[in-house]
């Protein structure tokens, strides 16, 4: 069909060559439009940049080169990679249809095009970052994407959820560093309007964590870490023992009200029982309330004021 969009991987030299022009010209005009050609060619030159352009050759994980055509003509590119190892993740690192070809829904069609191609390649579903970017958000949400927390340097994430459903278990954390906690931390930071973590900051808590300060247990679908919940332990004069508080309650959007939160609560409550905390208290808003002691935090101790610095 003249109309019909279709997928061809760049692979000979001259593709290959013709998607990195494009690659470059996007960036220029549609990703630093306002940047001078010193900062466009500092990302140009950044270990990150070559990182993603390196991973096309990789055996596993590679970074495929995509080239949009219709009717003679090549009208766009993407940039995916398929996570075999994470659940058949796809994410979509680049996508770009040049100007000439923009408008009548030849956006969606094309997105709609690289989902299927994806689906087709193993990918259960997809997640990109949309930089923050208010045009970009409103077209991958008109192709079924949700908002869903941010990466690990705290950038603005999107999902396409799976299709199915998968059990959800909760874990103890295994890694201090482990990336998805960092996703996760960043996540529940963004949600409460904080900015995002610092390296530093990241650094202490893996500290705090391997020191046995706090606890994290992380809900996983998976490979995927789609929720956590933490347990800090103090010495309470009270008690003369230790006692528990329970903080770093996130879930990802996507993965909400699916017996997530209770999930994490109960195995926060089980894990302070079996280490003999006297008691696991939580702090919160007047709106969570409720919710808090649908979860088991029913004993009522009044107000809780603080200092800060």
């Amino acid at each position: 069909m003249e109309n019909q969009i279709t997928i061809r991987e760049a692979v000979t030299e001259n593709d290959v060559a013709a998607f990195r022009e494009q690659l470059h010209a996007y960036h220029k005009r549609d990703i630093f439009p306002d940047s001078d050609n010193e900062g466009l060619e500092s990302f140009l030159r950044s270990e990150y940049h070559n990182h993603r352009l390196k991973s096309n050759g990789r055996p596993q994980d590679r970074c495929f080169f995509l080239i949009f055509h219709r009717g003679g003509q090549d009208i766009g590119f993407a940039m995916p990679v398929i996570f075999t190892p994470e659940d058949g993740k796809c994410f979509i690192r680049e996508f770009c249809v040049y100007p000439e070809f923009r408008g009548n829904g030849t956006g969606k069609a094309c997105a709609r095009t690289l989902l299927d191609w994806a689906k087709e390649h193993g990918a259960h579903y997809a997640e990109l970052n949309y930089g923050g970017h208010e045009r970009r958000r409103h077209f991958w949400e008109s192709v079924g994407f949700i908002e869903n927390g941010a990466d690990e340097w705290g950038e603005s994430l999107m999902l396409l959820p799976p299709e199915e459903d998968a059990p959800i278990i909760v874990e103890l954390l295994a890694a201090p560093d482990d990336r998805q906690l960092k996703k996760l931390e960043n996540g529940f930071l963004r949600e409460i309007g904080e900015a995002p973590s610092t390296e530093e900051k990241q650094k202490q808590l893996a500290h705090a964590i391997q020191d046995g300060k706090i606890t994290f247990f992380v809900a996983k679908r998976g490979y995927r870490a789609v929720g956590m919940c933490s347990v800090s332990r103090c010495f309470s004069t009270f008690t003369c023992t230790d006692v528990g508080i329970f903080d770093d309650f996130y879930i990802e959007p996507a993965f909400r009200k699916k017996g997530v939160a209770r999930k994490l609560a109960q195995a926060a409550q089980k894990w302070s029982r079996e280490n003999a905390l006297a008691s696991l208290t939580v702090t919160c808003a007047p709106c969570d309330e409720e919710m808090y002691q649908a979860l088991g935090f029913d004993a009522h101790l009044g107000r809780t004021f603080a200092y800060l610095r």
